[in-house]
């Protein structure tokens, strides 16, 4: 059964969503993301994955506090990404109260730091951030394309121990269109034994259905929640 993690994107405190990762496309579903965390857990939710947007356009954390009102009021489990880009920034994301990390511009422009958190850390809670873009990885907030490609990308830090990777196909990214399942079909028949979570756009139940008919462990969503394209209620079979 795949797991279902909604998603909390955070800017200047609020929950918004982007459409393909453009801060101008920035639309605010709610003031308070405790809100929000409250309301996802209420239905029965475990697990929360949340972005800090302004961190990683500033590469640093800078809603750290978001983490620990969640963490404080609610029983979630909580994977932060964003900004995490120093032994300081992961220090204070786990001290804030993350249960996980996903760490991708890290993995990129610094690989060494990044297998160290994964020896310091452990593979279980340090997840690989892979966001693909026409084939490589992009960085820093989705604003730089690297030159990695997918495949030889992964592999190489599945060799290092990484067994959770967050893959995010950034053209289905806020577009309510349906999830790239062909790019996670292909990342799984090479890497079978990986925790991959699916994450762009997903746009209604049946999107989320194929993802588990084709063996995902997991997959984010966000939008298509908060657009009322998927209702809570909906979700109760896979909780």
């Amino acid at each position: 059964m795949i797991e279902i993690i909604p998603a909390i994107d955070i800017i200047e405190g609020k929950c918004v969503r982007l459409t393909k990762g453009d801060y101008d496309t920035k639309k605010v579903y709610n003031d308070d993301p405790l809100e929000v965390a409250k309301m996802i857990e209420s239905f029965g939710v475990r697990r929360l994955h949340v972005v800090d947007l302004d961190g990683a356009k500033s590469q640093h954390i800078v809603n750290y506090n978001i983490i620990e009102r969640i963490a404080d009021h609610t029983s979630l489990v909580i994977d932060f990404g964003g900004g995490i880009k120093s032994n300081e920034d992961i220090d204070i994301a786990f001290a804030s109260g993350a249960s996980l990390v996903t760490v991708g511009s890290v993995a990129v422009k610094n690989p060494e730091l990044f297998s160290e958190w994964i020896e310091k850390y452990s593979p279980a809670k340090v997840i690989l951030g892979a966001d693909v873009k026409n084939g490589l990885i992009s960085i820093n907030g989705w604003k730089e394309e690297g030159n990695d490609e997918l495949m030889p990308f992964l592999q190489k830090y599945v060799n290092k121990g990484v067994e959770n990777v967050l893959c995010t196909d950034i053209s289905k990214d806020g577009m309510l269109e349906g999830p790239a399942i062909g790019l996670y079909r292909q990342v799984m028949e090479r890497f079978p034994e990986m925790h991959l979570i699916a994450s762009g756009g997903v746009s209604c139940i049946e999107d989320i259905e194929a993802l588990d008919a084709a063996g995902i462990p997991a997959v984010v969503f966000g939008k298509a929640l908060y657009e009322g394209k998927i209702k809570m209620e909906e979700l109760a079979k896979f909780l």
